[in-house]
């Protein structure tokens, strides 16, 4: 008993007290704890050196989350790189390798989300990536788009396609130049291979379209997404096709071994035989060597793989494959698989679908014309697939497009109870143009018997075509055009060819057509008359229409004016070559027009460009007759400065050569310039001014327009600088066709008459004219020229006026300043080759009748005249008059201080004239 007692006490229950606390336990552990906040400063701190977006991530942050596993956070991280970029677009540079490698490689994700933000950034980057930046890892980019476009899941493909779109938008020179892959990857995306049953050996594998039920869309709208971008990657390869050929023509151009150096040539100079004109084989360049060996390029070097579609076995190869599943996806939307019942009636899909396989027919048969054995292509073409042709594309043509009856609600439609609705997005009738290209490529002269049948129709078609009134955009015009000129070439024989040019013609005098429309319209007649010319000069069997044609182009142009000016260049081109080859029509035509081309004020000459003015000039060359009336109008455009005074001159020029005084050793044209009509026109041109303008002038009175003197009476209008120039440089060039003809004094007394008549008599003259008819004077004087007492007095009073003009003239007046050596030369010379001239201005110088302001420019006129060398022997000539014109000026300042100028006249006079009399003159006793 006293052993249990001992037991239980060493495990005693402890008795707890009400309001005691549990005593703690020996092996209790401690759960208190105490906190404090960690600050981390340089973490919080934003890097310093690369920018962050909205969210604080930077571009390592964002392209390192673009592993995740989640496809929400690779979502946020390509919408975080373009929120990025944009706002620091710099960071494309420095990251650019990674950006793009990270990109492309979500191209397969598995989540249609990420795959859709890639291609939002995708065409985010394209537009601020150049090609020559993203070029180095553009193999990476088309390696991730292949893998794209053979995945296994039908959203990656589809999603591949939108890829394709971009690069093929902003890239499309990088993505044609790996062709050969994409090419395969699109069979692949629409078919799938199939070991030929004909062939028990595997050398041969055949394709066949797939049908995949798991697919969004249907199979005829796949093949069809398929399709459009296949022709969109064809037709890069043929544009940059072009573009390579274009710089192989440019090639030589562009060496620094090649380089053209024009010769400048002055006709004037040449003329004078003043400058030789050295040619040189070749204009200039490296001799051309006639060798049959040809040095490799370097794309020879490359394996045939690498070449894509520019390697004609490629080519034959891809056409092999891929026109076969071409005609499949043709059988399947043909109107006997759609809708048997309609005919040729076809819907909107499969339109667009066929169209695409047409399109895609088109572009291949393009890329056959850049090879070398174009001829044997063709052959290749036609003994392949021009009984598939014929069987499956013309068998129901011409197609046109079903319209879908739909059902609208009661509110839009409320009379109707269906609304016929017809898709615009298809075009019927570029898919018949596309059909009948592909047709006719394959014919020929020496196959037109074989093929009359669908010949026919297709000639129909574009016949009907072109004449039914319908508007036509520029692209269904080309296409029509291009047929059209193809079936011009394989049946040559006028009865043919002339329906067609008829056809043509009658879409040409549509109202309101398009200015590319008339473009290609005017470049296909005028290729057709280029290649008739030439036709022609062996047989004379022009085209009617053709005739009819040109005829109209002058008129044409005539109305046209300023408002299409780039319609107006093709119309001059064309009627230049017409008229160079002496087309009876088109001259006839121009002749008619002329007068309404080359109205001075509203004329086709005066509107249109510089360049387009120096075709219209040249065209008067070609004129039949030039008559009075078209003189006076050439005139005026000369003078009125609304084209350059080169043009002007060179304008002077062509009339001169047309003119009895060109010096032709050979018959010209009878009666094409009459001669008085020739003088008339250079008189007006010299004179500058109209009758009417010259008596509108007459009642302009004072300054800052007019320059009077008390001395003369001639006062002179003053022009400005522009229209000064202008009819300077146009003056010299009728000085030029003056002194050319044969007798001088007949060519004078001319000149002379007409300065008599129209401006002897006459109180205002404008600067420019007076100094015109000067510089005329002193280009056909001689010694057999006899002036009349009223020209010499007409002529003393200009010179007077003009030396006048120039002595008060102000330095600071920097517009008029710089006419004076023009007009001081020209009256100087006046003044040296007549004396009389000289004789009657100093007798005008009555200086009793000038105010006492008006002195010190005659003391000065008095002084440079003296001083001038041409002179000196006319002024001691002139000895007494210049004595007495000075002893009256002392007269005049008889009493007062003498001035520095009295003074300068005094001392010029005892140099150049007083040293040269017997005894002391008048001025001695004067001092």
């Amino acid at each position: 008993m006293t052993k249990k007692r001992k037991h239980q006490e060493d495990f005693q229950k402890v008795k707890l007290k009400v309001g005691k606390k549990k005593p703690k336990l020996e092996n209790a552990t401690d759960t208190t704890f105490k906190t404090k906040a960690i600050q981390i400063p340089e973490q919080l701190k934003e890097d310093g050196v690369l920018p962050t977006q909205n969210r604080k991530l930077n571009i390592k942050d964002l392209l390192s989350q673009m592993h995740h596993y989640s496809p929400g956070v690779k979502h946020n991280a390509l919408l975080g790189l373009k929120d990025l970029l944009s706002q620091y677009p710099f960071v494309i540079d420095a990251h650019l390798s990674n950006i793009i490698s990270e990109v492309a490689a979500v191209f397969t994700d598995k989540d249609s989300g990420v795959r859709g933000a890639a291609v939002h950034l995708l065409q985010f980057l394209a537009s601020k990536i150049r090609a020559e930046q993203i070029a180095p890892f553009f193999p990476l980019v088309s390696a991730h788009l292949s893998s794209a476009m053979t995945h296994i899941s039908e959203g990656i493909q589809e999603d591949s396609l939108k890829v394709l779109d971009v690069l093929l938008e902003a890239y499309p020179a990088l993505l044609t130049d790996r062709s050969s892959i994409l090419l395969k990857n699109f069979v692949e995306l629409i078919s799938h291979q199939q070991l030929s049953k004909r062939l028990k050996s595997k050398e041969k594998l055949s394709w066949m379209l797939s049908v995949n039920p798991n697919r969004r869309v249907t199979s005829q709208q796949w093949r069809l997404n398929v399709l459009t971008r296949l022709k969109k990657f064809l037709q890069a390869v043929v544009d940059g096709s072009s573009e390579k050929e274009d710089e192989g023509l440019q090639e030589q151009k562009d060496s620094p071994h090649s380089v053209r150096n024009p010769v400048c040539i002055s006709w004037k100079v040449h003329a004078n035989n003043q400058q030789h004109i050295q040619l040189f084989e070749n204009g200039g360049l490296r001799p051309k060597i006639n060798s049959s060996f040809r040095l490799r390029s370097l794309a020879s070097v490359m394996d045939s793989a690498e070449k894509g579609l520019s390697s004609a076995e490629n080519l034959k190869g891809f056409i092999e494959i891929i026109i076969p599943l071409l005609i499949e996806c043709w059988i399947e939307a043909s109107p006997a698989q759609s809708a048997p019942i309609l005919g040729n009636l076809l819907e909107s899909e499969s339109q667009q679908l066929m169209q695409q396989v047409l399109s895609i027919i088109h572009l291949l048969w393009k890329l056959t014309k850049r090879h070398d054995e174009t001829c044997k292509m063709e052959l290749w073409l036609r003994m392949n697939y021009l009984v598939d042709f014929k069987h499956h594309f013309m068998r129901h043509f011409p197609y046109s497009l079903q319209e879908t009856v739909k059902h609208k609600k009661k509110d839009s439609c409320k009379g109707n109870k269906h609304c016929m609705t017809s898709s615009n997005s298809v075009d019927h009738l570029l898919l018949n143009l596309t059909l009948c290209d592909i047709m006719v490529s394959l014919a020929s002269t020496s196959t037109l018997q074989m093929d009359s049948g669908w010949l026919d129709m297709i000639r129909k078609f574009v016949t009907d075509t072109l004449q039914d009134g319908s508007k036509l955009n520029s692209k269904q015009v080309n296409r029509l055009l291009g047929v059209t000129w193809r079936l011009m070439q394989i049946q040559q024989n006028k009865v043919a060819t002339e329906p067609l040019i008829k056809a043509v013609y009658t879409l040409y005098q549509q109202r309101n057509l398009l200015f590319p429309v008339r473009t290609l319209l005017l470049k296909f007649f005028s290729r057709v008359y280029q290649k008739e010319d030439l036709r022609t000069q062996r047989i004379r069997s022009r085209s009617k229409v053709l005739s009819r044609w040109l005829a109209g182009l002058p008129q044409q142009l005539a109305l046209l004016g300023l408002r299409n000016p780039e319609l107006s260049n093709q119309l001059i081109d064309i009627i230049h070559s017409a008229a160079s080859r002496s087309n009876k029509e088109l001259l006839q035509s121009l002749q008619a027009s002329a007068a309404r081309i080359y109205d001075p004020l509203d004329g086709t000459l005066v509107l249109l460009p510089a360049e387009a003015q120096r075709r219209l000039v040249q065209l008067v060359y070609f004129l039949p007759c030039l008559p009075a009336s078209l003189l006076a109008c050439l005139s005026r455009c000369c003078i009125m400065g609304r084209m350059s005074s080169e043009l002007a001159a060179t304008l002077i020029g062509i009339l001169h050569m047309r003119s009895s005084f060109a010096g032709w050793k050979c018959q010209v044209q009878d009666n094409s310039v009459n001669d008085v009509d020739y003088f008339s026109f250079l008189f007006s041109t010299l004179i500058g001014f109209s009758r009417e303008e010259l008596t509108s002038l007459q009642g302009i009175r004072g300054k800052p327009h007019i320059s009077q003197t008390q001395l003369s009476p001639v006062r002179l209008y003053l022009t400005d600088l522009d229209q000064f120039l202008h009819h300077w440089a146009v003056t010299e060039m009728i000085c030029h066709s003056l002194s050319t003809v044969p007798s001088q004094s007949q060519c004078f007394d001319i000149l002379q008459t007409g300065i008599c008549k129209y401006l002897v008599g006459l109180v205002v003259i404008p600067d420019s004219t007076a100094g015109s008819v000067l510089c005329a004077i002193n280009k056909l004087l001689d010694q057999a020229c006899i002036l009349s007492e009223n020209l010499h007095k007409f002529l003393a009073s200009c010179c007077y006026s003009l030396l006048y003009f120039l002595l008060t003239l102000d330095k600071e007046d920097a517009e008029h300043v710089q006419k004076r050596d023009m007009l001081w030369g020209s009256c100087i010379s006046a003044l040296a080759l007549l004396p009389r001239l000289l004789r009657l201005m100093l007798q005008s110088l009555q200086v009793s009748r000038i105010c006492r302001e008006e002195l010190p420019v005659v003391a000065q006129l008095l002084r440079l005249l003296m001083q001038h060398g041409q002179l000196r022997s006319h002024m001691i000539t002139n000895e007494f008059l210049v004595q007495q014109i000075i002893k009256d000026i002392m007269t005049l300042k008889s009493g007062e201080v003498q001035e520095q100028w009295l003074t300068d006249l005094h001392y010029c006079f005892n140099i150049y004239l007083a040293s040269h009399t017997q005894g002391p003159g008048p001025i001695n006793a004067v001092y």
